[in-house]
């Protein structure tokens, strides 16, 4: 696929969280070597928590809560710009991804799901 090779950019406002070159494309996962930026230390106890309850089973209220937080903090910019959507995963030098230029459907409680990861 056309993604590898790519550098995709998580920021938090003006400042850069980090960098993913993507080296894996696996529809609708996308994953790559993540590089930390300067304001990557602001966040890095969220994404972890965020990793930890995705990983368990029965902590989906708390796990959208982690997430929902993620994503006041930070944006994720493709090389054609940011995109709308996204879930975000990111674990030491590793980061992994989906995103759509529409809101991701819920199931039918209402409720995201959220994808465990490779």
């Amino acid at each position: 696929m056309g993604f590898v090779g790519e550098v995709w950019q998580v920021r938090g406002g003006e400042e850069t969280v980090g960098e993913i070159l993507i080296d894996d494309a696996d529809f609708p996962w996308l994953s790559g070597k993540f590089t930390a930026g300067p304001a990557f230390d602001a966040v890095r106890d969220l994404f972890a928590r965020e990793l930890a309850l995705a990983q368990a089973d029965d902590e989906w209220t708390r796990w959208e809560e982690a997430y929902d937080e993620i994503r006041r903090q930070v944006t994720l910019t493709s090389p054609d710009g940011p995109v709308p959507e996204f879930l975000l995963h990111i674990e030491g030098e590793r980061a992994w991804f989906r995103w759509s230029d529409e809101p991701f459907d819920d199931d039918e409680d209402g409720d995201e799901q959220p994808p465990g990861g490779e």
